[in-house]
């Protein structure tokens, strides 16, 4: 018996001890994490992290700090975790954080900074004026032409203009506005009924991710964005169309309105009917 609570008393003393030295590290002194690399969060944390790091660049368009922070995350390909992110977001329904996420995700892919509607910005401040030269400044000659003989000549009295302040000039555009070069029925059974494919050209012939695509019809519209499926291709975006009505299909950074667009009936080849849908490919010139 005596044995029995010899052990008991033993296994009473490690437990005793090791619960005091678990509370000890745990909430007495708990050892501070220092120096831990983004790479190192949960995949939940990196997204709150790339929503950061785009929300930044929106507002100051610093670019090459963007991609800087971004790579202390390790993704294999920035671009495409961005792109899959700003996907979850819709998902959502955060449309302006994927808004954000999509045109950081252009601005890698094009090497320029834009904004979150596609459009480049300028990142650098009006150089300062620069003072003119004693050649270049206006003056006026006060003379008296009666007493131009008999009295010192005047002092030439010099009166600088004043140069004018800098404007900001107008964001240029991101190229020249888009043709829309190809518009295919598409009659496929294994696809989605009434899907409208679009895909989105550079004039080097490189899908563009980052795009914003607008799709109206009578009594609505809505805007989505190339790249959320990159495993369809960076400048690939698609919508689901409704049965019986008429879509259009514009690019907001400017294009060729497709017009027209009612899912086509399609038959398979048992004869049996369904939706098809259309492929639109627009391309810089």
């Amino acid at each position: 018996m005596s044995r029995t609570w010899y052990f008991l008393g033993i296994a009473f003393a490690l437990l005793l001890g090791l619960g005091a030295g678990l509370g000890y590290a745990w909430v007495v002194s708990p050892r501070p994490l220092n120096n831990a690399s983004p790479a190192l969060l949960r995949a939940d944390f990196k997204d709150q992290y790339r929503s950061a790091i785009a929300a930044a660049y929106a507002a100051t368009g610093n670019l090459p700090r963007a991609q800087a922070r971004l790579s202390l995350l390790g993704d294999e390909n920035p671009v495409e975790a961005l792109n899959a992110q700003a996907q979850r977001s819709i998902a959502r329904g955060d449309f302006a954080d994927a808004d954000r996420l999509a045109a950081l995700a252009f601005a890698m892919q094009a090497g320029a900074p834009v904004t979150p509607a596609g459009v480049a910005i300028e990142t650098s401040e009006p150089p300062p004026p620069v003072a003119p030269s004693p050649t270049e400044l206006s003056f006026v000659l006060t003379e008296t032409p009666e007493a131009l003989e008999t009295a010192p000549p005047a002092t030439p009295l010099l009166i600088p203009t004043v140069p004018p302040r800098p404007t900001r000039t107008p964001p240029p555009t991101p190229g020249a506005p888009f043709r829309l070069v190809g518009q295919d029925t598409v009659c496929d059974p294994n696809l989605p009924e009434g899907l409208l494919q679009i895909i989105v050209f550079n004039a080097s012939r490189r899908q563009m991710p980052g795009v914003k695509i607008i799709v109206t019809w009578d009594t609505g519209g809505e805007e989505i964005f190339t790249g959320f499926k990159p495993e369809l291709g960076n400048g690939y975006a698609d919508f689901l169309m409704t049965a019986g009505v008429s879509h259009a299909v514009q690019l907001a950074l400017g294009s060729e309105i497709a017009t027209g667009l009612i899912p086509p009936t399609c038959r398979t080849a048992s004869g049996e009917t369904y939706l098809g849908g259309y492929k639109l490919t627009f391309q810089q010139p």
